[in-house]
């Protein structure tokens, strides 16, 4: 054994770690020892491991989980740095979306509901009739995020196929979806070309219960959210804002509520708005 090695004890105190953590990570493979003796099963680490481990401790302490740790660890320099912003960037989208549900709760766990609601603005818009191109699915609350992003994908590449698109996508909500409840919801994409439109999903659309309707024209009540906002369940509360508008100006839904997704989704920021929570009305 080469006496420059150290044992665990040093090796843990040098890198910032415990011993029982540098166990765990070389049953990993993310930190494994230069030297294990077969007789008593200690583990020996070589000092130039120390950087290593210190890396290791530090994006621990970011609460990195350890498969995105060991991604970091064996990137190149600006490739691992690149995999840390894409962490930060997912993490600090979480915090705006638990910071938007927690501010949601607490205006309902202390009963001022009504003051929170009126923090919404909500207005009223003509749309009109649109030509959709569409895919339904059962599903619940945390497969939807997903499903909704394939889904309009999948519709917007085939609208670009049938004179392209001619109007934000939207998913409408037929029936409730939740940790329980699982819709139906239909992703729908306006398309410029009804004729082309039906003869591909005619043609393509089977596997994906994809069909063509006609959207009528109507009036639609909206409130204007962020993208940290449109997280189950702190969106319910742009739903209810609505539905109290509508309430108190004695309006009634005229068709299921739905999302409209107006911006670029891959490059808006947490706190930029990106959607509109909209009830049809009469």
């Amino acid at each position: 054994m080469d006496e420059g090695l150290l044992t665990i004890g040093v090796f843990a105190a040098r890198s910032r770690l415990s011993a029982k953590a540098l166990r765990l990570y070389d049953r990993l493979g993310l930190l494994s020892p230069a030297y294990v003796d077969e007789a008593s099963g200690y583990r020996y680490y070589r000092a130039d491991q120390v950087e290593r481990a210190r890396l290791v401790a530090m994006l621990r302490q970011l609460d990195m989980p350890l498969a995105r740790v060991a991604e970091v660890v064996e990137a190149d320099g600006a490739e691992a740095a690149d995999r840390l912003a894409a962490y930060w960037a997912d993490v600090e989208s979480r915090l705006a979306g638990q910071r938007t549900l927690a501010e949601y709760l607490r205006g309902r766990l202390s009963g001022r509901s009504s003051e929170m609601y009126r923090t919404f603005e909500v207005g009223t818009v003509e749309v009109p009739e649109q030509v959709v191109l569409t895919e339904t699915r059962h599903t619940l609350a945390d497969e939807l995020p997903a499903w909704i992003g394939a889904s309009l994908g999948r519709l917007e590449a085939a609208a670009r196929e049938c004179g392209g698109v001619v109007g934000p996508p939207f998913v409408v909500y037929h029936a409730e979806v939740s940790t329980e409840s699982d819709g139906p919801a239909e992703s729908c994409v306006p398309v410029a070309d009804e004729a082309a439109a039906r003869e591909w999903a005619a043609r393509r659309g089977r596997s994906w219960e994809t069909r063509v309707r006609v959207e009528p024209a109507a009036r639609l009540a909206f409130t204007r959210i962020t993208k940290a906002q449109v997280a189950h369940p702190q969106i319910l509360a742009a739903f209810e804002a609505v539905e109290e508008w509508l309430t108190a100006r004695r309006l009634e839904p005229a068709g299921p509520c739905r999302e409209v997704y107006f911006a670029d989704w891959d490059a808006a920021g947490p706190g930029d708005a990106v959607c509109d929570v909209a009830f049809p009305v009469r």
